[in-house]
């Protein structure tokens, strides 16, 4: 069985993912496609570079904006390995991106449903379309592997 459009580019932002876990960071990865291409990319560097919003979302619009030469990334899809903060998803309302597809929810900070939903707000200007579930099962896989880490480490220190 042939993978669906969804699950390719998803499985390029666990690809992201995983080099946010090889350099100690919160395995969180995402990649912007326009037009059947990637146009950005990014994972999680927020311990990396000490940077409050170093996450892996903010880079992917970042690069895709750049790219399209428009902060208006109205073409474009965001795959994203866990639904995203209040943060993200406010710059994908900003952004005015179209759809958001994720993998694993986020029961204690996701603001596309599970804590709170920003991306479909009434009072603000722009939805964002949602798919989730897309390869949850690897992204969840990936966050307890380096949670489990974490825990471990500090076990031994």
């Amino acid at each position: 069985m042939e993978p669906d459009t969804h699950t390719i580019w998803m499985q390029a932002a666990l690809a992201e993912a995983r080099k946010a876990l090889a350099l100690g960071d919160v395995p969180v990865g995402a990649v912007a496609v326009y037009d059947g291409r990637i146009i950005g990319s990014g994972f999680n560097r927020k311990e990396i570079d000490d940077d409050p919003v170093g996450h892996a979302e903010i880079y992917a619009l970042r690069e895709a904006a750049k790219a399209l030469g428009s902060w208006r990334l109205i073409d474009v899809t965001l795959y994203c390995t866990l639904e995203p903060c209040a943060m993200c998803a406010g710059a994908m309302v900003q952004a005015r991106l179209p759809l958001l597809v994720w993998g694993a929810d986020d029961p204690k900070a996701g603001a596309g449903g599970s804590v709170m939903d920003l991306l479909h707000h009434e009072r603000l200007n722009h939805r964002v379309e949602v798919v989730h579930g897309v390869l949850a099962e690897e992204s969840t896989m990936l966050l307890q592997e380096f949670f489990g880490l974490l825990r471990r480490q500090r076990r031994q220190a």
